[in-house]
C-alpha cells in the first residue's frame, strides 16, 4: 500500500503535525484531502501538501483508502459512519467516543459488512501492548492518574486539585477532550479503568501514570508529554502514534501486539 492515499478530517494540532511530516516525506503515504468545518485552516494545511480541500467528507472518499479522525466525538459519531460505509479505513484518534459502547458496536458492524477497519493508535501513553497482552490473562487492575496543567483544563487553580476520581465512562463523559487516554486504555483490557484527573500547577506537561496488575504479573509506566504548541490539550506522542501506525501498515514486518 505505498501509494495509499489519506484524507484528514479535523485540521487542528494533530493534523498540522502529521501534515509536517508529509511536507518532509516521513509520511509513507500520499496526504491528499482535507476537510474542516474551518474551512481556512484546512486550506493552511492542503497548500503545505499540494492537497485537495474538501467541501464535504463525501467529496473525498471516493478517491482515499483512509481517512484520519482528528477533529471531534461528535465527529465518530456523525461522519465516520459515512466514511465506513464507503469501505474506507479509518484512524480515530477522538478515542473518547469509543466509550460508547452503542457507536462502537454499529461502527463495527458498518465496519465488517463494507470490509472497512477501525484503527486506534496507542496515543499519548506507553504500555498498550503489554496490557492487551496481560489481557489474554486475569487482570485485577487498572489504573490511570492522569496530570495536567490547569490551564489545559480550562481552569485556574494555585494548589493541585482533584477534578475526578472515578470509571473511565464517567471521567470520559465530563472531560471528553482531555481523556481519551481513559478510553484507549479500557478498550484495550475489555473494561473500564479506574481514573483520576488531577489539576497540577506545579507541572508543565500533561501527565499519564498507569498501573496494571494481573495474572501476568504487575506494571507501571509514567508518561511525560510534550504538548502542542497550537492546542496543550493534545500531547506531541498522540499525533506520533498515529504517525507511526500510517508507517505500519505498509511495513512488512510487525513488532508488538
Amino acid at each position: 500500500m505505498n501509494d495509499m492515499k489519506v484524507g484528514i478530517l479535523g485540521c487542528g494540532a494533530i493534523a498540522n503535525i502529521i501534515t509536517n511530516f508529509a511536507v518532509e516525506g516521513k509520511l509513507g503515504v500520499d496526504l491528499k484531502f482535507f476537510y474542516d468545518r474551518d474551512m481556512e485552516r484546512a486550506e493552511n494545511l492542503a497548500s503545505q501538501v499540494d492537497g485537495v480541500v474538501v467541501l464535504d467528507i463525501e467529496d473525498m472518499l471516493d478517491q482515499v483508502d483512509l481517512v484520519i479522525e482528528t477533529a471531534s466525538p461528535q465527529a465518530v459519531g456523525e461522519i465516520v459512519p459515512q466514511i465506513l460505509k464507503k469501505g474506507k479505513n479509518v484512524i480515530v484518534m477522538s478515542v473518547g467516543a469509543l466509550m460508547d459502547s452503542k457507536l462502537r458496536n454499529r461502527l463495527e458492524r458498518i465496519a465488517k459488512k463494507n470490509n472497512a477497519k477501525i484503527y486506534a493508535p496507542s496515543g499519548a501513553i506507553v504500555g498498550l501492548d503489554g496490557l492487551k497482552a496481560a489481557s489474554i490473562g486475569k487482570i485485577r487492575k487498572v489504573s490511570l492518574v492522569t496530570r495536567k496543567p490547569p490551564k489545559s483544563l480550562g481552569i485556574s487553580v494555585d494548589e493541585e486539585k482533584v477534578l475526578y476520581d472515578g470509571k473511565a465512562g464517567d471521567a470520559v463523559q465530563k472531560f471528553p477532550m482531555n481523556i481519551n487516554v481513559a478510553a484507549t486504555l479500557s478498550i484495550a483490557c475489555g473494561e473500564e479503568v479506574d481514573v483520576k484527573i488531577i489539576a497540577d500547577p506545579k507541572v508543565n506537561r500533561n501527565s499519564h501514570e498507569i498501573q496494571v496488575v494481573g495474572d501476568f504479573g504487575e506494571f507501571k509506566t509514567t508518561t511525560n508529554n510534550m504538548r502542542c504548541s497550537m492546542n496543550p490539550k493534545t500531547s506531541v506522542l498522540a499525533a506520533y502514534s498515529a504517525i507511526k501506525l500510517l508507517k505500519s501498515l505498509n511495513e512488512n514486518l510487525s513488532i508488538g501486539t
